[in-house]
């Protein structure tokens, strides 16, 4: 029974792995063919808080703010019935008109008679095209820290073919997640910026403890096959692998269902990131080391010669 897991187990490790650099491959081509649909976050814009009758829908609002105001217009909830808050690109504004802190565009209250009696305009700010470069130059700036960082730790914790693995997991995490926004053309903001980074961390979490296990059977099996010490790692971390994953899972869920779209798009990327980190921990983060001849002497102790 245990020789049948355990060849089941390389099988899934196998077969996830090359699923996963074809998931990889498509994802880098939907990044460099669409690329990413930037929010207002980035790119500038402005945002626009209003109440109109509670009867009014969000596709109704959309209806009539999308042909005047761009078709990346957004519109969510905020808090009480009847309150929307409108977000819509700086390109799309008439000439001349005032984008200053707290004065409302006109052609709003206009747009909104058109579905509500009542409209009433609460807040209006704007986001400049240059805050927007300066949060992408240091997003960017975060992530390519954040990576070094994890890069550094690993090469001081791991031998550098165990830490290659760990490596390409969450460069593939990220890459996945990138690469669905950039199919799906779903709005990609800060908030989704930040599930990204904690993908990352959680990711790295779950490769460690893997290949921490596989470090240790490498030292005391020395003469089992690489292959076979990662199958009994893999099973031997399985059952934690799957309650943090699915405990995680469920919370992000709650989110998704309950967030609303204010938080739909952070609870999409958790989503994929945490399924995707999960198989990644366990097909690209063992599979890739025994390609690169990870051996147990790789972790055995150098003996020194002492004599004169």
């Amino acid at each position: 029974m245990v020789q049948y897991l355990k060849s089941r187990i390389r099988k899934i490790r196998y077969i996830t792995s090359v699923l996963s650099i074809a998931l990889m491959v498509i994802s880098l081509a939907a990044l460099a063919v669409r690329g990413l649909n930037m929010g207002l976050d980035f790119t500038g814009g402005m945002v626009t808080e209003a109440v109109v009758s509670r009867s009014v829908t969000n596709h109704q609002l959309l209806d009539v703010l999308k042909p005047a105001l761009g078709e990346s217009t957004s519109v969510t909830k905020s808090g009480e019935e009847g309150r929307w808050v409108i977000r819509y690109p700086l390109a799309n504004q008439e000439p001349g008109q005032d984008t200053e802190q707290g004065q409302t565009p006109p052609a709003i209250d206009q747009l909104l008679q058109q579905v509500s009696g009542q409209v009433e305009i609460i807040s209006n700010s704007m986001v400049g095209s240059q805050v927007g470069q300066d949060l992408t130059e240091q997003g960017g700036l975060a992530l390519l820290v954040c990576m070094l960082c994890i890069l550094g730790y690993l090469c001081f914790r791991f031998e550098w073919r165990l830490a290659s693995g760990a490596l390409l997991a969450l460069i593939h995490d990220v890459v996945l997640v990138l690469g669905f926004f950039a199919l799906t053309q779903m709005e990609f903001n800060l908030t989704v910026f930040a599930a990204v980074l904690a993908i990352l961390g959680y990711s790295l979490n779950d490769s460690i403890i893997i290949a921490d296990r596989i470090r240790e059977l490498l030292v005391a099996k020395q003469k089992t096959p690489t292959a076979d010490i990662n199958d009994q790692a893999v099973i031997a971390t399985f059952s934690r692998t799957m309650v943090t994953s699915g405990t995680t899972l469920i919370t992000v869920a709650a989110l998704w269902f309950m967030g609303g779209a204010p938080l739909e798009g952070f609870a999409t990327a958790m989503f994929i990131g945490i399924i995707s980190g999960t198989w990644s921990s366990v097909s690209i983060g063992t599979v890739l080391p025994e390609w690169l001849k990870l051996e147990p002497k790789h972790y055995l102790p150098v003996e020194v010669d002492l004599a004169p």
